[in-house]
């Protein structure tokens, strides 16, 4: 028995849309997107509005005219991804196909889709405000103060009755829950998200979203490899926090009806086959891109780093890095599996900027990478190393 293709496709897309909208933490932007019209595969039409001010009024002539200037913006979505999966005949039986083709796909959607989105347009909006200058340099020492700052950096610009939100780094914000300030300032507000209504805590009315960090990036590529997802450039820097008004960004997402293949349908496999295919992308307005504040973290420069060795199992190796920031930069070194620094652990004690592999270490291949941390809050990893520990001639 074979599942109805046209009929799943439409359902799991609109199951899959709803999954994107709760699990986005940037997801309410596409709110802004109502009145954004397709006039082709990845040109989308914005109106912008725009009015002349008051003049004074005349006995003899009366009212001044004065113009309403709307204005089509035409944008041209950048991000066209996609990809395909499979499900083995085996894995589904007869009565849960959908119900393991729906959790697999949503899953996908969680874990690949909204992680990717959240950090484009995280990283886009930080790319606007550094255009425009509208970055701080802050200590890290004062995270409520300088959260303030943003916020009327913002309400400079667009005034006190539009509605703010603040995404902030996990790790800055684990940090400010310390303050007995935040804890004395902090209120539980509703935020509207798509047709979900969220509960959020709220700093002076501005609606604090915390990010995990692998999206609070300043720049990513998009284009890793033959595995897909992203990954931050290397000249990437952490971004404590991150301010702007709800409504500036239009967040315009245009998700394909999905293909669905039973496994008679579908020539490479015996396997029913998903086809998943997304534009999106984030546009802001004039306006809107005046009024976005980051607090990016300081960058952390290696000095030295750590390099591979061969060494008799009597002597030992010995590792060494040394890096450089503008706060407080700590170490932590760690042992792994490959070069690839799969499953690292933890070193317990090796907390300065050297490590000495023990003295009673057998002889084998040993693979480590030193971690650099600043005011305990972002940190840098040096490359892999290879140590080699062999028997010495006797």
């Amino acid at each position: 028995m074979s599942i109805n293709s046209i009929i799943n496709a439409e359902k799991y897309s609109e199951e899959l849309d709803r999954v994107f909208s709760q699990k986005s933490v940037t997801g309410f932007f596409a709110d802004n997107a109502m009145a954004a019209k397709f006039v082709g595969a990845k040109t989308v039409i914005i109106p912008d509005i725009d009015f002349q001010g008051l003049t004074d009024y005349d006995r003899n002539s009366g009212y001044s005219k004065g113009a309403i200037s709307v204005k089509n913006t035409s944008y041209t979505m950048t991000m066209d991804r996609a990809r395909s999966l499979q499900i083995d005949r085996e894995d589904m039986d007869e009565t849960g196909i959908a119900n393991l083709a729906g959790k697999v796909l949503g899953e996908y959607v969680r874990t690949k889709v909204v992680p990717e989105c959240d950090a484009y347009v995280i990283s886009k909006l930080y790319s606007i405000a550094n255009d425009k200058g509208n970055i701080i340099d802050a200590d890290a020492s004062t995270p409520i103060a300088n959260l303030q700052d943003l916020i009327n950096q913002v309400r400079g610009k667009v005034g006190f009755d539009e509605e703010l939100v603040a995404f902030i780094d996990n790790s800055m914000y684990a940090h400010m829950q310390s303050s007995d300030e935040l804890s004395k300032m902090i209120t539980v507000s509703d935020f509207k998200q798509g047709d979900v209504n969220l509960t959020v805590r709220s700093f002076n009315g501005v609606a604090l979203l915390p990010v995990v960090n692998e999206r609070m990036k300043t720049e990513f590529d998009f284009a890793v490899d033959e595995n897909g997802g992203f990954k931050p450039t290397d000249a990437a820097r952490d971004i404590y926090m991150l301010v702007c008004p709800k409504n500036a960004v239009h967040l315009v997402k245009k998700t394909e009806n999905m293909r669905v293949f039973t496994p008679e349908q579908n020539v490479d496999a015996d396997a029913y086959k998903f086809d998943y295919r997304i534009y999106y992308d984030a546009f802001v307005g004039k306006d809107g891109a005046n009024a976005i504040y980051a607090w990016p973290a300081p960058t952390i420069t290696f000095t030295t780093k750590p390099e591979s060795t061969e060494a008799p199992n009597t002597i030992g190796a010995y590792l060494s890095v040394s890096a450089k920031s503008t706060g407080e930069v700590t170490y932590q070194w760690y042992s792994c599996e490959d070069e690839t620094g799969r499953n690292p652990k933890r070193i317990l004690g090796q907390t300065s900027g050297s490590f000495e592999v023990g003295l009673d270490a057998p002889a084998g291949t040993y693979y480590y990478f030193a971690r650099a941390y600043v005011d305990s809050l972002i940190y840098k990893d040096t490359d892999v190393v290879k140590v080699e520990l062999y028997e010495p001639d006797l």
